[in-house]
């Protein structure tokens, strides 16, 4: 189970919308369209990068952002492109521009987060995460405090990190990922008991991965608890025959 999984929720909250692009070139027209047009790039810029086109999405951010530079989401969507493409430097920078247009936009607060922390930065990080819980048009702090706790985890700060995982919990009791962070974090510090509670919860409404399934084996083989782990085992070759997890447990025989 990898820490970095709960971080892979911060994508969700850069907002992808579909558009077409404006063609117009007579100078009153474009001018008068100029808006329109900064927020189609965006949002066609967002939707190549979603599906891993970078060279397009920075491209198409970038004319957005000559149109409109006040845009904060496309300077946060041209962050995660640059970072995508291993431009550190240049993902920053657009970073920064986006929370200095637009400070009060949680999901920028929230990119920015999780950028410092795979660069490290955890400090800085933790900064960012409680900016974005404490905005009042964050409807998903639940997501927001389970990234900020994920990436506690990393650093390693567990007290902190069982603090924000608790904390997502209290806003959404059933949150999936945050109580499967919950479990890797009481597995880790050596509660293999409370590992199997949380992760228990987990299975009790949602679909279980190959990884999950596991993290399952690794705690019912701490616990002696061979019905269980085999019944983890099983699932796994039957339901995930070529992941990565069951040529794990095949080679181990």
């Amino acid at each position: 189970m990898k820490k970095s999984d709960g971080l892979l929720g911060a994508m969700a909250a850069l907002l992808l919308i579909g558009g077409c692009i404006s063609t117009t070139t007579g100078s009153p027209e474009r001018k008068a369209n100029q808006g329109d047009a900064a927020e189609l790039n965006y949002q066609l810029g967002a939707r190549y990068y979603r599906k891993g086109d970078y060279d397009l999405a920075r491209d198409r951010l970038e004319l957005a952002l000559e149109q409109n530079p006040k845009n904060g989401l496309a300077w946060s969507a041209l962050g995660l492109t640059y970072e995508a493409l291993g431009n550190v430097r240049l993902a920053e920078d657009a970073y920064d521009n986006a929370v200095r247009v637009a400070p009060r936009e949680f999901k920028i607060q929230e990119n920015y987060a999780v950028f410092l922390c795979r660069q490290d930065r955890y400090d800085d990080a933790r900064k960012y995460f409680d900016k974005a819980i404490k905005a009042p048009t964050n409807d998903f702090s639940e997501q927001t405090y389970t990234n900020a706790g994920v990436c506690m985890m990393q650093k390693p700060d567990n007290v902190a990190a069982e603090e924000y995982l608790r904390a997502a919990l209290e806003r959404r009791p059933n949150y999936g990922e945050a109580l499967l962070q919950m479990s890797v974090l009481s597995y880790e510090t050596g509660d293999t008991l409370r590992a199997r509670a949380f992760l228990q919860r987990y299975l009790g409404s949602n679909m279980p991965t190959a990884t999950v399934l596991f993290h399952g084996i690794r705690i019912e083989e701490k616990l002696g608890d061979d019905t269980a782990r085999r019944e983890y085992t099983l699932q796994l070759l039957r339901d995930f025959p070529d992941s990565a997890e069951a040529e794990s447990i095949r080679q181990s025989g």
